[in-house]
Protein backbone atom coordinates (compact mmCIF):
# COMPACT_ATOMS: atom_id res chain seq x y z
CA UNK A 1 0.00 0.00 0.00
CA UNK A 2 1.30 3.47 -0.90
CA UNK A 3 2.19 5.70 2.03
CA UNK A 4 -0.28 8.68 1.97
CA UNK A 5 2.49 10.93 3.29
CA UNK A 6 4.67 10.08 0.30
CA UNK A 7 1.75 10.73 -2.07
CA UNK A 8 1.18 14.11 -0.44
CA UNK A 9 4.83 15.02 -0.74
CA UNK A 10 4.91 14.05 -4.42
CA UNK A 11 1.80 16.15 -5.03
CA UNK A 12 3.39 19.07 -3.19
CA UNK A 13 6.54 18.82 -5.27
CA UNK A 14 4.54 18.67 -8.50
CA UNK A 15 2.44 21.67 -7.50
CA UNK A 16 5.47 23.74 -6.48
CA UNK A 17 7.30 22.90 -9.70
CA UNK A 18 4.24 23.70 -11.83
CA UNK A 19 3.67 27.06 -10.12
CA UNK A 20 7.34 28.04 -10.37
CA UNK A 21 7.54 27.04 -14.06
CA UNK A 22 4.48 29.14 -14.82
CA UNK A 23 5.78 32.17 -12.92
CA UNK A 24 9.19 31.97 -14.60
CA UNK A 25 7.43 32.09 -17.95
CA UNK A 26 5.18 34.97 -16.87
CA UNK A 27 8.27 36.88 -15.77
CA UNK A 28 9.96 36.30 -19.13
CA UNK A 29 6.92 37.46 -21.08
CA UNK A 30 6.49 40.63 -19.02
CA UNK A 31 10.15 41.60 -18.54
CA UNK A 32 11.33 41.42 -22.16
CA UNK A 33 9.56 44.66 -23.15
CA UNK A 34 9.48 48.17 -21.72
CA UNK A 35 6.62 49.65 -19.71
CA UNK A 36 4.86 51.27 -22.71
CA UNK A 37 4.56 47.83 -24.34
CA UNK A 38 3.17 46.38 -21.11
CA UNK A 39 0.42 48.98 -20.80
CA UNK A 40 -0.44 49.27 -24.52
CA UNK A 41 -3.20 47.29 -26.15
CA UNK A 42 -1.56 45.68 -29.17
CA UNK A 43 -4.87 44.41 -30.55
CA UNK A 44 -8.50 44.90 -29.51
CA UNK A 45 -8.64 41.09 -29.38
CA UNK A 46 -6.15 41.02 -26.50
CA UNK A 47 -5.65 42.60 -23.09
CA UNK A 48 -2.65 44.78 -22.24
CA UNK A 49 0.09 42.52 -20.89
CA UNK A 50 -0.09 44.29 -17.54
CA UNK A 51 -3.75 43.27 -17.18
CA UNK A 52 -2.84 39.61 -17.63
CA UNK A 53 -0.07 39.93 -15.05
CA UNK A 54 -2.33 41.30 -12.30
CA UNK A 55 -5.21 39.00 -13.31
CA UNK A 56 -2.92 36.01 -12.78
CA UNK A 57 -2.16 37.24 -9.26
CA UNK A 58 -5.80 38.03 -8.53
CA UNK A 59 -7.04 34.58 -9.55
CA UNK A 60 -4.34 32.99 -7.43
CA UNK A 61 -5.35 35.11 -4.47
CA UNK A 62 -9.04 34.32 -4.85
CA UNK A 63 -8.62 30.56 -5.12
CA UNK A 64 -5.51 29.66 -3.11
CA UNK A 65 -5.53 32.32 -0.39
CA UNK A 66 -9.25 32.97 0.04
CA UNK A 67 -11.05 29.78 -1.08
CA UNK A 68 -8.47 27.21 0.09
CA UNK A 69 -6.84 28.94 3.07
CA UNK A 70 -9.68 31.24 4.16
CA UNK A 71 -7.49 34.36 4.24
CA UNK A 72 -8.84 37.89 4.13
CA UNK A 73 -8.61 39.64 0.76
CA UNK A 74 -5.37 41.54 0.12
CA UNK A 75 -6.76 43.94 -2.48
CA UNK A 76 -10.56 43.41 -2.64
CA UNK A 77 -11.01 46.69 -4.50
CA UNK A 78 -9.30 45.32 -7.61
CA UNK A 79 -11.37 42.16 -8.00
CA UNK A 80 -13.73 43.82 -10.47
CA UNK A 81 -10.89 45.26 -12.57
CA UNK A 82 -9.51 41.79 -13.22
CA UNK A 83 -12.80 39.95 -13.67
CA UNK A 84 -12.62 38.67 -17.25
CA UNK A 85 -16.42 38.58 -17.53
CA UNK A 86 -17.02 42.07 -16.16
CA UNK A 87 -14.80 43.90 -18.65
CA UNK A 88 -14.35 42.89 -22.32
CA UNK A 89 -10.78 42.95 -23.58
CA UNK A 90 -11.36 45.97 -25.81
CA UNK A 91 -12.17 48.23 -22.83
CA UNK A 92 -9.50 47.02 -20.39
CA UNK A 93 -6.90 49.69 -21.34
CA UNK A 94 -9.29 52.37 -20.08
CA UNK A 95 -9.55 50.82 -16.61
CA UNK A 96 -7.49 52.10 -13.64
CA UNK A 97 -5.16 49.10 -13.81
CA UNK A 98 -2.23 48.55 -11.49
CA UNK A 99 0.98 49.98 -13.02
CA UNK A 100 3.58 47.35 -14.01
CA UNK A 101 5.75 47.60 -10.87
CA UNK A 102 2.73 47.47 -8.59
CA UNK A 103 1.26 44.55 -10.51
CA UNK A 104 4.55 42.68 -10.14
CA UNK A 105 4.68 43.34 -6.40
CA UNK A 106 1.07 42.23 -5.97
CA UNK A 107 1.58 38.99 -7.90
CA UNK A 108 4.81 38.26 -5.99
CA UNK A 109 3.12 38.92 -2.64
CA UNK A 110 0.29 36.54 -3.52
CA UNK A 111 2.72 33.89 -4.71
CA UNK A 112 4.77 34.00 -1.52
CA UNK A 113 1.65 33.49 0.59
CA UNK A 114 0.34 30.79 -1.76
CA UNK A 115 3.54 28.78 -1.39
CA UNK A 116 3.09 28.96 2.38
CA UNK A 117 -0.45 27.61 1.97
CA UNK A 118 0.87 24.85 -0.28
CA UNK A 119 3.54 23.91 2.25
CA UNK A 120 0.85 23.22 4.85
CA UNK A 121 -1.78 21.71 2.51
CA UNK A 122 -3.17 18.28 3.35
CA UNK A 123 -4.69 17.55 -0.09
CA UNK A 124 -7.87 16.11 1.34
CA UNK A 125 -11.16 17.16 2.84
CA UNK A 126 -12.77 19.01 -0.07
CA UNK A 127 -12.88 18.51 -3.80
CA UNK A 128 -11.02 21.79 -4.24
CA UNK A 129 -8.02 20.53 -2.27
CA UNK A 130 -8.20 16.82 -3.10
CA UNK A 131 -5.07 15.72 -4.98
CA UNK A 132 -3.96 19.37 -5.00
CA UNK A 133 -6.60 20.28 -7.60
CA UNK A 134 -6.77 24.00 -6.75
CA UNK A 135 -2.99 24.36 -7.08
CA UNK A 136 -3.02 22.52 -10.41
CA UNK A 137 -5.93 24.63 -11.61
CA UNK A 138 -4.02 27.83 -10.82
CA UNK A 139 -0.84 26.57 -12.51
CA UNK A 140 -2.89 25.76 -15.60
CA UNK A 141 -4.65 29.12 -15.45
CA UNK A 142 -1.33 30.97 -15.37
CA UNK A 143 0.06 28.92 -18.25
CA UNK A 144 -3.07 29.60 -20.29
CA UNK A 145 -2.56 33.32 -19.76
CA UNK A 146 1.10 32.91 -20.64
CA UNK A 147 -0.04 31.51 -23.98
CA UNK A 148 -2.41 34.46 -24.31
CA UNK A 149 0.47 36.84 -23.62
CA UNK A 150 2.58 35.05 -26.21
CA UNK A 151 -0.22 35.66 -28.72
CA UNK A 152 -0.04 39.34 -27.76
CA UNK A 153 3.69 39.29 -28.43
CA UNK A 154 3.00 37.88 -31.89
CA UNK A 155 0.46 40.66 -32.56
CA UNK A 156 2.78 43.35 -31.20
CA UNK A 157 4.55 45.51 -33.78
CA UNK A 158 8.22 46.36 -33.40
CA UNK A 159 11.51 44.51 -33.07
CA UNK A 160 11.62 41.03 -31.66
CA UNK A 161 11.50 40.78 -27.88
CA UNK A 162 11.64 37.01 -27.50
CA UNK A 163 14.09 34.43 -28.80
CA UNK A 164 14.27 30.66 -28.63
CA UNK A 165 16.16 27.95 -30.52
CA UNK A 166 14.44 26.40 -33.53
CA UNK A 167 13.27 22.78 -33.39
CA UNK A 168 15.77 20.22 -34.58
CA UNK A 169 15.67 19.77 -38.36
CA UNK A 170 14.32 16.40 -39.46
CA UNK A 171 14.28 14.59 -42.82
CA UNK A 172 11.23 15.27 -44.94
CA UNK A 173 8.45 12.99 -43.71
CA UNK A 174 7.84 10.20 -46.22
CA UNK A 175 5.54 7.97 -44.18
CA UNK A 176 1.91 7.24 -45.03
CA UNK A 177 -0.25 10.32 -45.48
CA UNK A 178 -3.12 8.92 -43.42
CA UNK A 179 -3.83 6.29 -40.79
CA UNK A 180 -6.86 4.03 -40.32
CA UNK A 181 -8.56 4.35 -36.94
CA UNK A 182 -10.72 1.28 -36.30
CA UNK A 183 -14.40 1.63 -35.52
CA UNK A 184 -15.93 0.72 -32.20
CA UNK A 185 -16.25 2.17 -28.72
CA UNK A 186 -13.52 3.85 -26.69
CA UNK A 187 -13.30 5.73 -23.41
CA UNK A 188 -13.45 9.49 -23.97
CA UNK A 189 -12.68 12.04 -21.26
CA UNK A 190 -11.43 11.23 -17.79
CA UNK A 191 -12.65 10.67 -14.27
CA UNK A 192 -9.31 10.02 -12.59
CA UNK A 193 -6.84 12.61 -13.96
CA UNK A 194 -6.28 14.65 -10.75
CA UNK A 195 -5.91 18.06 -12.37
CA UNK A 196 -8.33 17.57 -15.29
CA UNK A 197 -10.76 20.46 -15.64
CA UNK A 198 -14.52 20.16 -15.53
CA UNK A 199 -15.11 20.00 -19.29
CA UNK A 200 -12.82 16.94 -19.57
CA UNK A 201 -15.07 15.01 -17.18
CA UNK A 202 -16.53 12.46 -16.76
CA UNK A 203 -15.06 9.51 -18.64
CA UNK A 204 -17.68 7.89 -20.85
CA UNK A 205 -17.88 5.38 -23.67
CA UNK A 206 -18.19 6.81 -27.15
CA UNK A 207 -18.87 4.88 -30.36
CA UNK A 208 -16.84 5.96 -33.39
CA UNK A 209 -17.18 4.60 -36.92
CA UNK A 210 -13.93 3.66 -38.72
CA UNK A 211 -12.20 6.62 -40.32
CA UNK A 212 -8.87 7.74 -41.70
CA UNK A 213 -6.96 10.73 -40.33
CA UNK A 214 -3.90 12.62 -41.55
CA UNK A 215 -0.67 11.26 -40.10
CA UNK A 216 0.59 14.81 -39.54
CA UNK A 217 -1.01 18.25 -39.43
CA UNK A 218 -1.63 19.99 -42.77
CA UNK A 219 1.55 21.79 -43.84
CA UNK A 220 2.19 25.26 -45.22
CA UNK A 221 3.07 23.74 -48.60
CA UNK A 222 -0.24 21.86 -48.75
CA UNK A 223 -2.14 24.97 -47.74
CA UNK A 224 -0.32 27.04 -50.37
CA UNK A 225 -1.65 24.59 -52.98
CA UNK A 226 -5.17 25.41 -51.78
CA UNK A 227 -4.46 29.13 -52.18
CA UNK A 228 -2.86 28.65 -55.60
CA UNK A 229 -5.91 26.69 -56.77
CA UNK A 230 -8.13 29.66 -55.97
CA UNK A 231 -9.38 28.30 -52.68
CA UNK A 232 -10.21 31.75 -51.33
CA UNK A 233 -12.07 32.66 -54.51
CA UNK A 234 -14.38 29.66 -54.78
CA UNK A 235 -17.49 29.80 -52.58
CA UNK A 236 -18.29 26.09 -52.97
CA UNK A 237 -15.55 25.17 -50.49
CA UNK A 238 -16.92 27.45 -47.77
CA UNK A 239 -19.87 27.44 -45.43
CA UNK A 240 -22.18 30.41 -46.00
CA UNK A 241 -20.92 32.03 -42.79
CA UNK A 242 -17.30 31.33 -43.71
CA UNK A 243 -17.65 32.76 -47.21
CA UNK A 244 -19.28 35.90 -45.83
CA UNK A 245 -16.50 36.23 -43.26
CA UNK A 246 -13.56 35.98 -45.69
CA UNK A 247 -15.26 38.28 -48.19
CA UNK A 248 -16.13 40.87 -45.54
CA UNK A 249 -12.61 40.88 -44.11
CA UNK A 250 -10.70 40.44 -47.40
CA UNK A 251 -8.96 37.30 -46.10
CA UNK A 252 -6.80 35.63 -48.76
CA UNK A 253 -4.17 33.74 -46.71
CA UNK A 254 -3.35 32.77 -43.11
CA UNK A 255 -2.89 35.63 -40.66
CA UNK A 256 0.59 37.23 -40.80
CA UNK A 257 1.23 35.96 -44.35
CA UNK A 258 1.88 38.23 -47.32
CA UNK A 259 2.92 37.65 -50.90
CA UNK A 260 6.25 39.08 -52.07
CA UNK A 261 6.90 38.39 -55.74
CA UNK A 262 7.06 34.65 -56.13
CA UNK A 263 7.13 33.66 -52.48
CA UNK A 264 5.05 33.78 -49.34
CA UNK A 265 6.47 35.61 -46.32
CA UNK A 266 5.22 35.66 -42.74
CA UNK A 267 5.79 37.80 -39.68
CA UNK A 268 6.76 35.77 -36.62
CA UNK A 269 7.50 37.53 -33.31
CA UNK A 270 8.92 40.64 -34.96
CA UNK A 271 10.85 38.89 -37.74
CA UNK A 272 9.79 38.58 -41.38
CA UNK A 273 10.79 35.28 -42.98
CA UNK A 274 9.90 32.93 -45.80
CA UNK A 275 7.04 30.60 -44.96
CA UNK A 276 8.66 27.19 -44.33
CA UNK A 277 6.91 24.61 -46.52
CA UNK A 278 7.21 21.62 -44.19
CA UNK A 279 5.84 23.22 -41.00
CA UNK A 280 2.21 22.77 -39.97
CA UNK A 281 0.13 25.71 -41.17
CA UNK A 282 -0.55 28.20 -38.40
CA UNK A 283 -2.98 31.07 -37.70
CA UNK A 284 -5.95 29.81 -39.67
CA UNK A 285 -9.53 30.10 -38.45
CA UNK A 286 -12.07 27.27 -38.36
CA UNK A 287 -13.67 28.48 -41.58
CA UNK A 288 -10.33 28.28 -43.40
CA UNK A 289 -9.58 24.82 -42.03
CA UNK A 290 -13.04 23.59 -43.00
CA UNK A 291 -12.75 25.06 -46.51
CA UNK A 292 -9.34 23.45 -47.08
CA UNK A 293 -10.69 20.08 -45.97
CA UNK A 294 -13.61 20.34 -48.43
CA UNK A 295 -11.24 21.38 -51.22
CA UNK A 296 -9.07 18.32 -50.45
CA UNK A 297 -12.12 16.04 -50.64
CA UNK A 298 -11.96 15.43 -46.92
CA UNK A 299 -13.35 16.93 -43.70
CA UNK A 300 -12.26 18.01 -40.26
CA UNK A 301 -12.30 15.20 -37.68
CA UNK A 302 -14.91 15.27 -34.97
CA UNK A 303 -13.67 15.83 -31.45
CA UNK A 304 -14.37 12.18 -30.60
CA UNK A 305 -12.44 11.01 -33.65
CA UNK A 306 -9.50 13.21 -32.74
CA UNK A 307 -9.40 11.87 -29.18
CA UNK A 308 -9.66 8.26 -30.29
CA UNK A 309 -6.76 8.78 -32.71
CA UNK A 310 -4.77 10.38 -29.89
CA UNK A 311 -5.53 8.06 -26.97
CA UNK A 312 -6.78 4.69 -28.14
CA UNK A 313 -4.41 1.73 -27.78
CA UNK A 314 -5.89 -1.28 -29.58
CA UNK A 315 -3.40 -3.67 -27.98
CA UNK A 316 -4.93 -3.12 -24.57
CA UNK A 317 -8.30 -1.72 -25.71
CA UNK A 318 -7.66 1.27 -23.47
CA UNK A 319 -7.35 5.04 -23.59
CA UNK A 320 -3.95 6.39 -22.49
CA UNK A 321 -3.22 9.85 -21.11
CA UNK A 322 -1.15 10.76 -24.17
CA UNK A 323 -0.58 9.28 -27.64
CA UNK A 324 2.65 7.63 -26.44
CA UNK A 325 1.21 6.26 -23.20
CA UNK A 326 0.77 7.49 -19.65
CA UNK A 327 4.22 9.04 -19.06
CA UNK A 328 4.57 12.81 -18.74
CA UNK A 329 5.74 14.60 -21.92
CA UNK A 330 9.45 15.08 -22.55
CA UNK A 331 11.18 17.09 -25.31
CA UNK A 332 11.39 13.83 -27.29
CA UNK A 333 7.61 13.47 -27.28
CA UNK A 334 6.29 16.88 -28.26
CA UNK A 335 6.94 20.57 -28.92
CA UNK A 336 5.52 22.23 -25.79
CA UNK A 337 6.21 24.93 -23.24
CA UNK A 338 7.47 27.75 -25.49
CA UNK A 339 10.71 25.81 -25.80
CA UNK A 340 10.56 26.88 -29.44
CA UNK A 341 8.69 29.79 -30.97
CA UNK A 342 7.39 27.85 -33.95
CA UNK A 343 5.97 24.44 -34.84
CA UNK A 344 8.39 21.64 -35.64
CA UNK A 345 8.41 20.20 -39.19
CA UNK A 346 5.61 17.78 -40.00
CA UNK A 347 6.59 14.24 -39.02
CA UNK A 348 8.77 15.27 -36.07
CA UNK A 349 8.77 13.50 -32.70
CA UNK A 350 8.45 9.82 -33.63
CA UNK A 351 8.63 9.05 -29.89
CA UNK A 352 5.31 10.85 -29.54
CA UNK A 353 3.54 8.75 -32.15
CA UNK A 354 0.27 7.07 -31.19
CA UNK A 355 -0.08 3.27 -31.32
CA UNK A 356 -2.02 3.74 -34.56
CA UNK A 357 0.86 5.71 -36.09
CA UNK A 358 -0.44 9.30 -35.90
CA UNK A 359 2.18 11.99 -35.16
CA UNK A 360 2.24 15.41 -33.51
CA UNK A 361 -1.15 15.08 -31.87
CA UNK A 362 0.24 16.90 -28.83
CA UNK A 363 2.04 20.23 -29.21
CA UNK A 364 3.05 22.24 -32.30
CA UNK A 365 -0.41 23.60 -33.29
CA UNK A 366 -3.90 23.55 -31.82
CA UNK A 367 -6.04 21.49 -34.17
CA UNK A 368 -9.54 22.56 -35.15
CA UNK A 369 -12.20 19.85 -35.05
CA UNK A 370 -15.65 19.91 -36.61
CA UNK A 371 -17.35 19.74 -33.20
CA UNK A 372 -19.19 22.37 -31.22
CA UNK A 373 -18.04 22.84 -27.62
CA UNK A 374 -20.60 20.86 -25.62
CA UNK A 375 -20.68 19.18 -22.20
CA UNK A 376 -20.05 15.47 -21.78
CA UNK A 377 -22.87 13.29 -20.43
CA UNK A 378 -22.94 13.80 -16.66
CA UNK A 379 -21.00 17.08 -16.78
CA UNK A 380 -20.93 19.12 -13.57
CA UNK A 381 -19.46 22.62 -13.47
CA UNK A 382 -16.56 22.93 -11.01
CA UNK A 383 -15.40 25.07 -9.36
CA UNK A 384 -17.26 27.83 -11.24
CA UNK A 385 -19.63 27.92 -14.23
CA UNK A 386 -17.60 30.57 -16.05
CA UNK A 387 -14.72 28.22 -16.79
CA UNK A 388 -16.66 26.06 -19.26
CA UNK A 389 -20.41 26.06 -18.94
CA UNK A 390 -21.10 29.58 -20.21
CA UNK A 391 -19.27 28.76 -23.47
CA UNK A 392 -21.19 25.58 -24.32
CA UNK A 393 -23.18 25.71 -27.54
CA UNK A 394 -22.84 26.07 -31.31
CA UNK A 395 -20.97 29.37 -31.11
CA UNK A 396 -17.61 27.83 -30.19
CA UNK A 397 -15.64 25.12 -31.98
CA UNK A 398 -13.34 22.66 -30.20
CA UNK A 399 -9.58 22.65 -30.70
CA UNK A 400 -7.40 19.80 -29.50
CA UNK A 401 -3.78 18.86 -28.90
CA UNK A 402 -2.10 22.05 -27.71
CA UNK A 403 0.59 24.07 -29.45
CA UNK A 404 4.23 25.00 -29.02
CA UNK A 405 2.92 27.76 -26.72
CA UNK A 406 1.21 25.35 -24.30
CA UNK A 407 2.86 23.99 -21.19
CA UNK A 408 2.56 20.29 -20.41
CA UNK A 409 0.60 21.03 -17.23
CA UNK A 410 -2.21 22.41 -19.43
CA UNK A 411 -2.07 19.82 -22.19
CA UNK A 412 -3.07 16.14 -22.24
CA UNK A 413 -5.04 13.75 -24.41
CA UNK A 414 -8.31 14.78 -22.78
CA UNK A 415 -7.68 18.56 -22.69
CA UNK A 416 -10.29 20.62 -24.54
CA UNK A 417 -9.81 24.12 -25.93
CA UNK A 418 -12.47 26.14 -27.71
CA UNK A 419 -12.81 29.38 -29.62
CA UNK A 420 -14.97 31.28 -32.05
CA UNK A 421 -14.69 30.00 -35.65
CA UNK A 422 -13.35 33.40 -36.79
CA UNK A 423 -10.30 33.40 -34.50
CA UNK A 424 -6.90 33.38 -36.24
CA UNK A 425 -4.54 35.06 -33.80
CA UNK A 426 -4.39 31.82 -31.79
CA UNK A 427 -1.74 29.19 -32.60
CA UNK A 428 -4.21 27.12 -34.59
CA UNK A 429 -3.77 24.60 -37.39
CA UNK A 430 -5.57 21.39 -38.28
CA UNK A 431 -5.46 17.95 -39.82
CA UNK A 432 -8.13 16.35 -41.99
CA UNK A 433 -10.03 13.07 -41.94
CA UNK A 434 -12.34 10.98 -44.11
CA UNK A 435 -14.86 8.29 -43.36
CA UNK A 436 -13.76 4.74 -44.15
CA UNK A 437 -15.83 2.96 -46.74
CA UNK A 438 -17.41 -0.13 -45.18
Amino acid sequence: MTDPALDAEALRERAVASLITARDRTTLLTSCVDEPDLTAQHSPLMSPLVWDLAHIGNQEEQWLLRAVAGHEAIRPEIDGLYDAFEHPRAERPSLPLLPPDEARRYAADVRGRALDVLEAAAFDGTRLTEAGFAFGMIAQHEQQHDETMLITHQLRRGPRALTAPDPEPVPLFTGPSEVLVPGGPFTMGTSDEPWALDNERPAHRREVAPFRIDTTPVTNAAYQAFIADGGYDEPRWWTAEGWAHVRRNAITAPLFWRRDGGQWLRRRFGVTEAVPPDEPVLHVCWYEADAYARWAGRRLPTEAEWEKAARYDPAGDRSARYPWGDAEPTPEHANLGQRHLRPAPAGSYPAGESPLGVRQLIGDVWEWTSSDFLPYPGFRAFPYKEYSEVFFGPGHKVLRGGSFAVDAVACRGTFRNWDLPVRRQIFSGFRTARSEEI
